[in-house]
Order: C-alpha cells, then sequence, then structure tokens
C-alpha cells in the first residue's frame, strides 16, 4: 500500500449493537474500493474482518478488525468492532485510534445497547459521528421512527443527509439532501442517478428544509442567508457541513443495505469529503513521564514520534504484534522503540499493514496513519511510544470492570503446567479479562464481562497454545464463627513405650464483632504451662480454626484465651500442645453456638429508568439490600448489598433484564451470617463432599 499524506488519510470507527450488520458494512465498502472480489457473509464465516475461528463459529465478531482500502485518492483505516457487550473491550480500544465512529443501526429492531455504549465511548473522546441506518431492505424497517429514536435518546444533532427511495423489498436507492439527486444502485453498488420520485417530493422537501436549518445554526453567515430567505450556495454547505461534523455540532445521518450494497458507495465519498482527516484533529493531551508536566502532541508530520499501542494480538507461531495509532512523526521499520509507558527501550522488525488476517509489510508508517508492529517483547494495550528525546504519556484504555466470574482448571494433568502461561498470553491480547487466584477456595478465577467472553477465551487458549481447560461456577469463600462464648478442655496424652505425648490446655472462646479477625491471650499464671508451650497451643488453635466446625471453613472473629492447663516434665512436647489447643478449640467452637457466614458484596446497578422496577424486584430475589438510588442521565444508579453467591451470573442476567443497557460493578463489602434454612443446606453438601472425598 502507497504513503498516504495526513489529509488523505481517514480512521474510522464502525461500531453498533450485535446484528446491525457491521460486518456486512465493511464487506461492501471493501468490495466497493475493489480489495475483494466478492462480498463474504457473516453466517458462511468467510468476511475479511471475522476471520477467527472464533468468530466463524459463533457468527458473531469477538475482536476488531483493521480494514484499510483505498477510495478516491484517500486511504480510509476502517477498524470494525464487535457488537456483543462481552467483547466491549475492543469497542474502548478502537474509539482511541480512530478519529470519528461510523455507527450501524439496523432500520427494523432499531437502537440497542451496543449503540448507546459506542455513543458513550466517542462522547467521552469527543469525536465526530456519522450514522448508518442499515438493513432498508429488511422486513419491517423503519426509517423515520429509527431517526427519532436516535435524535430523541441520543442528540438532537442527529441530521438525515439521505434518506431512502422504498423499504423493505421495494428499497431501490436514496436521495442525497445535498445534491438534491436520486441515486439508484445495482447488485454491485454502481449508481444511477435520476429525478426524485414525485412520490417523495414532499417528504424530501421537508427533509431538506431540516438539513439547511441545521447546518445554518452552526454557521452566522449561512444562519443569516437563510433567515433572509437567500438561496445558499452548494459549495458554501458543504464547507460549513464539514466543519459542524469536526465540531460535533451536527452528526449526519445516512441510510442504505449493506447486505444489498445499496448506499455503502456513498458512505464512503462521504467519508472522504466530510469527515476530519487526521491533522484536523484536536491536540492530543499527555504526560511528560520525566517532569510529570501536561504537554500537548499536534498531529504532525513534523513533530517528535508518538504512537498509541490501542490492541496485541498474540501468535504461538508469529509471536507478539502490536497495532498502534501513530499521531505525530513517523517510524521506520528496524528502528528503536521507545516505550515511554514502561521506560524500557525496544528494537522492531517489521512494519506491517494488516487487512483482516492478510499482512503487508511496510518500510514506513507516518503520522495518522494506523499499522502493526511484529515480534514486540515488552510492549502492551494502553502503551505510548514516543520519541526517547520528547517522551510523552498518552492516558491508558479506561478498559469496563469485568465481574462474570468463573473457576478454571486444567483439563488434564498435561495442561497444568502451560495453563498460566496460556492465560496470560490471552490477557495480552484482551486486558478486561482477570485472573487471580482465591486463597480461601484455592480455586484459579478468570474475570470477564459475560459468559460467552470466558468460553471464547477457554476456545482459543486450545487453538492458539493446545491448552484445555474447563469452566465451572466458582466456589463460595463461606466462613464460620460463633455467637456465645464456650469454655474447653484439650488433653492430648499417649503412652506407648518409652516416652510419652502429654498436653493439657483449657481455653476460652469468645465471639469478636465482625471483621475483628482472630485474638489470642496468654492468661496462664504459676507457670501451669511453661511459657515455651503457649505458642504451640495457640498454633493448634490456628490450624483446627482453618478446617472448620461447620462445613470444613475458616473460623474468623473470635477470641481465644488459654487460661489453665498443666504438664508433664518429661512427656510433654511442642506436639501435645498443639494437639491439646486444637481439640480444646474444637469442643469449645461446638459448644459456642457455631453458624455459616458468606461474603456480601456491595454493588452499584446502572440501570435504565424504564428498567429500574424490574431490576430491584430481581436483587430482592437474589436475598439483596436496597441502600439508596439515584438519577444519573436518564438512568438510576442503584446500590445495594448482595451475597456474593447470588452474583456469579448477575452481569448476564441484568443484560437479559435491560435489553444489554444495564451495568453494575462490585466490591467486598463485609461477611453475614447465612440464614439458617440456605445454611443447612450448604452444610449438608460440604459433609456429603468430604465423605465421597
Amino acid at each position: 500500500m502507497k504513503k498516504f499524506s495526513m489529509n488523505n488519510i481517514r480512521n474510522a470507527g464502525l461500531f453498533g449493537h450485535a446484528g446491525s450488520g457491521k460486518t456486512t458494512i465493511s464487506e461492501a465498502m471493501l468490495y466497493n474500493a475493489g480489495v475483494i472480489n466478492r462480498r463474504g457473509r457473516v453466517e458462511d464465516g468467510n468476511t475479511v474482518s471475522d476471520w477467527q475461528p472464533e468468530e466463524a463459529k459463533r457468527t458473531i465478531s469477538i475482536d476488531l478488525s483493521l480494514l484499510p482500502f483505498e477510495w478516491k485518492d484517500c486511504k480510509i483505516n476502517l477498524i470494525d468492532t464487535p457488537g456483543y457487550m462481552d467483547f466491549e473491550g475492543n469497542v474502548v480500544a478502537a474509539v482511541r485510534a480512530v478519529d470519528f465512529g461510523i455507527i450501524a443501526v439496523c432500520a427494523a429492531s432499531g437502537m440497542g445497547a451496543g449503540t448507546e455504549k459506542a455513543w458513550k465511548y466517542l462522547e467521552r473522546e469527543n469525536l465526530p459521528v456519522v450514522f448508518f441506518v442499515n438493513k432498508i431492505d429488511r422486513e419491517g424497517a423503519k426509517f423515520e421512527e429509527t431517526y427519532q429514536e436516535l435524535s430523541s435518546k441520543l442528540s438532537g444533532k442527529i441530521t438525515p443527509i439521505t434518506i431512502p427511495i422504498g423499504k423493505e423489498s421495494n428499497f431501490q436507492g436514496i436521495v442525497d439532501l445535498i445534491s438534491m439527486q436520486a441515486l439508484y444502485f445495482d447488485a454491485e453498488g454502481k449508481v444511477s442517478v435520476k429525478e426524485i420520485p414525485s412520490q417523495l417530493e414532499e417528504v424530501v422537501a421537508e427533509a431538506r428544509e431540516r438539513f439547511l436549518e441545521n447546518v445554518a445554526e452552526t454557521n452566522d453567515d449561512l444562519l443569516n442567508a437563510y433567515l433572509e430567505g437567500q438561496e445558499i450556495n452548494n459549495e458554501e454547505l458543504k464547507k460549513a457541513l464539514k466543519e459542524a461534523i469536526k465540531e460535533r455540532k451536527i452528526f449526519p445521518l445516512l441510510c442504505g443495505s449493506g447486505l444489498e450494497n445499496k448506499g455503502v458507495g456513498f458512505l464512503n465519498d462521504f467519508i472522504v469529503e466530510f469527515m476530519p482527516d487526521p491533522g484536523l484533529r484536536r491536540k492530543i493531551k499527555g504526560i511528560n513521564p520525566k517532569t510529570q508536566e501536561e504537554v500537548e502532541i499536534p498531529c504532525s508530520e513534523e513533530a517528535p514520534f508518538s504512537a498509541f499501542v490501542f490492541k496485541i494480538i498474540s501468535d504461538p507461531y508469529v509471536g507478539k504484534m502490536a497495532m498502534f495509532r501513530v499521531f505525530s512523526g513517523k517510524i521506520t521499520a528496524d528502528a528503536k522503540l521507545y516505550n515511554a509507558s514502561r521506560d524500557s527501550e525496544e528494537k522492531i522488525g517489521q512494519l506491517l499493514f494488516l487487512r483482516g488476517k492478510h499482512q503487508e509489510q511496510t518500510q514506513e508508517i507516518g503520522a495518522g496513519d494506523i499499522g502493526v508492529v511484529a515480534k514486540v517483547g515488552n510492549i502492551g494495550a494502553g502503551d505510548t511510544l514516543s520519541d526517547p528525546a520528547n517522551p510523552v504519556v498518552f492516558p491508558p484504555l479506561e478498559l469496563p470492570e469485568p465481574n462474570y466470574i468463573a473457576a478454571i482448571k486444567p483439563a488434564g494433568k498435561s495442561d497444568e503446567e502451560k495453563i498460566s502461561a496460556a492465560i496470560s498470553r490471552i490477557i495480552e491480547e484482551d486486558p478486561v479479562l482477570k485472573v487471580a487466584r482465591d486463597p480461601d477456595t484455592k480455586e484459579e478465577l478468570v474475570y470477564g464481562l459475560g459468559d460467552i467472553h470466558l468460553d471464547v477465551l477457554v476456545d482459543k487458549m486450545k487453538r492458539k497454545f493446545g491448552v484445555e481447560a474447563t469452566l465451572s461456577i466458582p466456589k463460595v469463600p463461606y466462613k464460620e464463627t460463633i455467637k456465645k462464648s464456650a469454655k474447653a478442655e484439650g488433653k492430648y496424652k499417649r503412652q506407648s513405650g518409652g516416652r510419652g505425648q502429654y498436653g493439657h490446655a483449657w481455653l476460652e472462646i469468645e465471639p469478636l464483632p465482625r471483621g475483628q479477625g482472630f485474638e489470642f491471650v496468654d492468661k496462664i499464671v504459676g507457670g501451669v504451662i511453661p511459657k515455651n508451650y503457649i505458642p504451640a497451643v495457640e498454633k493448634g488453635v490456628q490450624e483446627a480454626m482453618q478446617e472448620g466446625i461447620l462445613a470444613g471453613y475458616q473460623v474468623i472473629d473470635v477470641k481465644v484465651t488459654v487460661f489453665d492447663g498443666s504438664f508433664h516434665p518429661v512427656d510433654s512436647s511442642d506436639m501435645a500442645f498443639k494437639i491439646a489447643g486444637s481439640m480444646a478449640f474444637k469442643k469449645g467452637a461446638q459448644e459456642a453456638n457455631p453458624v455459616l457466614l458468606e461474603p456480601i458484596m456491595k454493588i452499584e446497578v446502572l440501570v435504565p429508568e424504564e428498567n429500574m422496577g424490574d431490576v430491584i424486584g430481581d436483587l430482592n430475589s437474589r436475598r439483596g439490600k436496597i441502600l439508596g438510588m439515584e438519577p444519573q442521565n436518564g438512568y438510576q444508579k442503584i446500590q445495594a448489598l448482595v451475597p456474593l453467591a447470588e452474583l456469579f451470573r448477575y452481569s448476564v442476567d441484568l443484560r437479559s433484564i435491560t435489553q444489554g443497557r444495564g451495568s453494575f460493578t462490585m466490591k467486598f463489602d463485609h461477611y453475614e451470617e447465612v440464614p439458617p434454612q440456605i445454611a443447612e443446606a450448604i452444610i449438608e453438601k460440604a459433609r456429603k463432599e468430604k465423605e465421597e472425598g
């Protein structure tokens, strides 16, 4: 691919809800540009962007995909992103690499949660947006209703630039409200320009008036001309539209069908003519890691080199590859890279342009462009590469918090040693994923955004690294405690010829306030137990606490006092007093009204107001306690305390209740007594497992 100057590059992210047709649109865009000679189908698993086996298997996009192509002397770096919320991290990554977003919306099903999420991420980065109402040819397509929904829920500045000619099976083309021409498309995407159909004249006139008014409101000269009823020059109109789009004063709305390749060529034209090039982007802010001062980086070819790594691809054969967006300067093959985020230097080999899985070598990647560096070592997603003499660190990726938890374990003994390495390599590709070992249950836990997210992790581990693993619902790290005080004696006496064993201790066991842990007090007087044996008694108590009383869970929040006992001058030993301490604790704890405790999580749930009643009802069914609610931009933030045992599938269930629009975060708050009926079942299950094991 030839080198393009900054003003001839367009960096576009393709976003939208799952099923909005993003990948089909991208196929049509590539086909129209002559990059491919036939359009693949998502259902057939043969599209350029969904090239991974996991994507073909599920017929959904899982990772973002780079799809550069040339169009009218410009290079369009298109990034196709997943719409399924389990893979939201790729949306966040793509937003940091592009200069504007294309949000695809299905004309039949309307806005979805993915539309709203993409809009918010693009808004956070202050990036322009163009909407493409797709699937006008589908049964039940509603262009005007879809536009009104977007306008009311996202922004009143959304402005149709094209309107459809016909709909459903009768969809033939579009009316361009800028040129005021009707554009008809054949199956190859070729355009025939005709007169606007007479039956649409009234609708077109109204839409054109709305378009003119919205553009005029962004430009004083145009507004005066518009109010005075003057004819607005088309070139002035285009210039004002381009500026309004850049400044997010207008969000243009186009329409068509990706499947039938109608209106997609117009989308390509519109991107080149009206969407901003990298040089028009505002300066990028970062931090100088040496001085900790804020710096502004101009998007310029003359400025010192700086680039942001937004995605890592980990391959067992090719090695690790880093996708990056160059904001300033340029990078050449075989150069030395300075990773300002990690204060490390790295020599690189090949520079590549990727299109799906197709690789094309290049010697140079300049400002405003997007490329890939192969075989990198200490570089991760969210890192900043820069000129060592002019270091800068851009803000890291603000990724969603994973809260769907599963226990993962190797399928066989041969996988035990390789599983940790495989997981860590996959996490490099998808840093939303997290892994941690639960010290209480001794399970390896993986955290993702949903069940499909973790299923894909397991599939990739097997395909890429030959490691098989299984997922299961995690064990709850229950604890045990006591509710009243008790005193108990532990006496260990053994005589088996020769030297015997003798240890004798009296303990008082008392409950402590929740969260106080463990306290051991020595109240021995008169040397009835020698000082050197007291630590052994404490050790015996602690070992017994680890084994539990009711169901084998650790005992917490107890105070243990050793106050009496006896010893034998010959037969006493540390071992004997340790056993005596353990015996006394177990006996006393049984008499001190032992109870089971469960972890309680504090959660914050963000839900649309219309779903609030259903969500609160669901939380109540999970034994949740609502702490409070507060409105937040058309949503309600619900705070609640909920047992961890009720939350393992909550992210999936919440998504179902709110059609994907709800989200939540959780953190551990405290331990609380399990209701007796539930505790009974847990204790019984633990006892059976112990008997069977």
